[in-house]
């Protein structure tokens, strides 16, 4: 062990029912430095990090915690956070009807020696640590009214009033729109500087060349290899996340060569009562049979407005115009209908919105479709299940039974649970928001090859994405779209990252 190791994860082996989610895994990280650990999803890395944390604790995994030259056994998330180290996970831990201070101290509030509260030292205090992440709020805001990249920074300054030595990070950034983001990665480099280690875990490649003093790469529940900086490039990652060469990330297809117009909306406008403004203004666009769709823009420029208003309004919007499917005027004025009319779409928050994450595989698959696999109201538990696997097999969900619980599944396959609970009920015209977010590039390749079969059957897809790299290499026609107003559409061979970026930030 070298002398400036803060820690070892030696021999690291964890197993669940039907999977071992961690083989003799070995991972080292060296004081103050930001240490990244990559690899496809199911690869382990969450897990991992949940044995460092203790919230596997000890005696659910083999393998030792060595913190600077010292065996650590961790009986839950007190025992490693009083050491100094506090994970932050996707799901925030916070409490959205609580205020800034509060948030940063609960569970280890200031007290004065009477035991009560010393509300104004934990203000005090709290202002002091947000100064540190940078955090420019008032500590009396309730949690809830912040954007997900401020909360992201009270959460940082809540480890901080742990006295952190050691900061996990579960994929950080999978929610934030690039400034916050880039914000993010900066303050790591400040708390570096201030001696606090950092580990990340992160799909976006793009991050860990920036920032990463050296990475770990993580497949199968087996540890491949450590990189240091100066080994650190994307091609040799993903060769070594995937086990192959990935010459290409986006699949190829034949070039797009036209057809009939499927679905169009016309003058379409939504306005939220509560907000008090159009969300969606004045937006026309056509989609084609056999044709992928983009819509580009910024996070909160609209573009999941356009598609929650497509499918059934579940919102209750306010809208205008018209929406015509397969040559008839429609009104889509509640999912069912959407549904009957050949319309699916695929939430962008497949956690809260897209699946039941406490049932199995096959509840999740059949949920939308029920009444095709029931007869007078009592449900085909055969059919049911056979249509289910015919899924799991279409689209190479890796799991050891249908029965899975959807939670136990990696996010490239989650996802792949809710595009086959939607294609069970055999759209014609699929919206697929954010598609590939928060999945590695292996299952992303997957998701596309998925998109390009569907097209190939003749469906057509709309994308939403806020990767420009995926809109330029999954779709054939753009639109963007700018605080709710449709600003451009180009066809794929004329646009740019920059001709989109420019027409996005108008």
């Amino acid at each position: 062990m070298e002398n400036n190791d803060i820690l070892i994860m030696k021999s690291i082996s964890k197993s669940f029912p039907g999977v071992k989610a961690l083989d003799d895994v070995n991972l080292n990280v060296r004081q103050g430095e930001i240490h990244f650990i990559v690899g496809e999803n199911g690869a382990g890395k969450s897990t991992l990090m949940k044995v460092l944390s203790g919230i596997y604790p000890t005696g659910t995994y083999n393998g030792d915690i060595i913190m600077n030259n010292e065996i650590k056994h961790f009986h839950g998330i007190n025992d490693s956070v009083g050491c100094g180290i506090v994970i932050i996970n996707q799901e925030l831990a916070l409490f959205s009807n609580l205020t800034v201070y509060e948030n940063i101290f609960v569970g280890h509030e200031i007290r004065k020696s009477n035991g009560l509260i010393d509300w104004d030292l934990t203000k005090e205090t709290a202002k002091k640590y947000l100064d540190m992440v940078g955090l420019d709020v008032d500590i009396h805001d309730l949690v809830g009214s912040l954007s997900v990249g401020k909360q992201q920074l009270v959460e940082i300054a809540k480890a901080l009033s742990h006295n952190v030595k050691l900061l996990i990070l579960d994929e950080p950034t999978a929610a934030l729109n690039e400034d916050d983001s880039e914000n993010l990665l900066q303050l790591l480099k400040t708390l570096k500087n201030e001696g606090i280690t950092s580990i990340m875990i992160s799909h976006k490649l793009k991050e860990v060349e920036a920032i990463a003093d050296s990475l770990t790469v993580l497949r199968d529940g087996k540890t491949i290899i450590r990189m240091e900086r100066s080994e650190i490039n994307e091609q040799e990652i993903i060769k070594n996340m995937v086990g192959r060469e990935i010459a290409d990330i986006f699949p190829k297809r034949k070039k797009y060569e036209g057809g009939e117009v499927v679905f169009e909306t016309v003058h379409l406008n939504a306005y939220d009562k509560e907000k008090n403004r159009f969300l969606v203004n004045d937006v026309n666009i056509k989609v084609r049979k056999g044709e992928v769709v983009g819509i580009a823009g910024l996070m909160g420029a609209g573009r999941t407005e356009i598609a929650l208003t497509i499918f059934g309004n579940s919102r209750k919007y306010r809208t205008t115009g018209n929406t015509i499917v397969f040559g008839k005027s429609v009104n889509l004025s509640s999912p069912k209908i959407a549904i009957e009319n050949g319309i699916a779409y695929v939430s962008e928050d497949r956690k809260r919105n897209g699946l039941i994450l406490t049932e199995n595989i096959t509840e999740n698959v059949t949920i939308a479709a029920l009444k095709s696999i029931s007869r007078n109201g009592v449900l085909n538990f055969i059919k049911q299940a056979q249509v289910t696997e015919s899924y799991v097999k279409r689209l190479e969900i890796k799991t050891p039974s249908v029965l899975q619980k959807v939670r136990n599944l990696s996010g490239g396959n989650q996802q792949k649970v809710q595009v086959g609970k939607w294609l069970c009920v055999n759209p014609k015209i699929l919206i697929l928001d954010e598609p590939t977010r928060g999945i590695d590039v292996g299952a992303k390749f997957e998701i596309y090859t998925i998109i390009n079969q569907l097209i190939e059957n003749g469906m057509s897809i709309i994308i939403i994405s806020s990767e420009l790299p995926e809109i330029m290499g999954m779709c054939d026609r753009v639109y963007v779209i700018a605080e709710g107003v449709q600003t451009a559409e180009f066809n794929i061979e004329d646009a740019t990252p920059e001709k989109i970026m420019e027409k996005a930030t108008l």
